[in-house]
């Protein structure tokens, strides 16, 4: 009888010492969550804000007069997908932490806060003084998003086409784990330079009609693990051998025990 108490006592020990609390593990616990976005089906527009990297091509029938608006350098071979030495690119545009670029020619433009369609116009307008009928085409070089937790593959994704949902989002981390909890996927977003937190529900349909249904520049996505994954994610591989061990000792002190 006494063995087995020793027995029981060793086992729940390893047992207690082997689970972790929420607290631990989960990500972002101590922040509100944000409820105040009005919900829409519709895409939300991309906005230009600091630190966006920008492309701005611009062509037309006169090709000398649209020549300094298109500065170009040179790529290195990491750069060019062709692996060609030498090749040439368009000079990329950094939004300042005040929202502005430079640009050749027109100089200090105020880009933050506008949407493509905006800033496509105004690009337009001021370069018509220059040439006639110019098409200006303008890219946003830096659309990522970052998916963690309980994920198949996380990461930080670049996204060519500068719109996605959350249900694509997941698809490029190749799903949830059996792990991850589907009730309340945590999104977090800059607003204005405030990070914002809402939660999504993936078992509903009406996941679609959710404000952050479609995703902006710098989304973080995070799948908390769920009760499962908290409680085996100390488990030590170790305590197999150690149980092994207590397993002979006990049957010592047992054989001991009955002389």
């Amino acid at each position: 009888m006494k063995t087995r108490f020793f027995l029981i006592s060793i086992l729940s020990l390893i047992i207690a010492t082997s689970c972790a609390s929420r607290k631990k593990i989960v990500y972002f616990q101590d922040e509100p969550i944000n409820e105040s976005l009005e919900a829409s089906t519709l895409p939300s527009q991309l906005i230009y804000k600091p630190g966006d990297i920008l492309t701005i091509n611009v062509s037309a029938f006169d090709q000398e007069a649209i020549a300094p608006f298109n500065l170009t350098i040179a790529s290195s071979n990491s750069d060019n997908p062709n692996g060609l030495q030498g090749s040439m690119q368009l000079q990329p545009y950094l939004v300042d932490y005040i929202g502005n670029i430079e640009f050749p020619v027109l100089g200090t433009i105020k880009v933050g806060g506008l949407t493509r369609a905006e800033l496509t116009s105004m690009l337009t307008t001021r370069i018509k003084e220059y040439t006639n009928d110019p098409i200006v085409n303008v890219r946003l070089s830096n659309f990522t998003i970052t998916i963690l937790g309980e994920v198949s593959n996380p990461g930080t994704f670049t996204i060519k086409d500068e719109q996605i949902t959350i249900i694509e989002a997941i698809g490029l981390a190749n799903d949830l784990t059996i792990f991850g909890k589907r009730q309340n996927v945590r999104l977090i977003r800059d607003v204005n330079g405030k990070k914002k937190f809402a939660e999504i529900d993936l078992t509903s349909i009406n996941t679609i009609n959710s404000p952050v249904y479609y995703l902006q520049q710098n989304d973080v996505i995070y799948v908390e693990p769920n009760n499962a994954k908290i409680r085996s994610s100390t488990y030590n591989q170790n305590n197999g051998v150690l149980i092994s061990a207590i397993g002979t000792l006990t049957t010592i002190l047992a054989i001991f025990l009955v002389k």
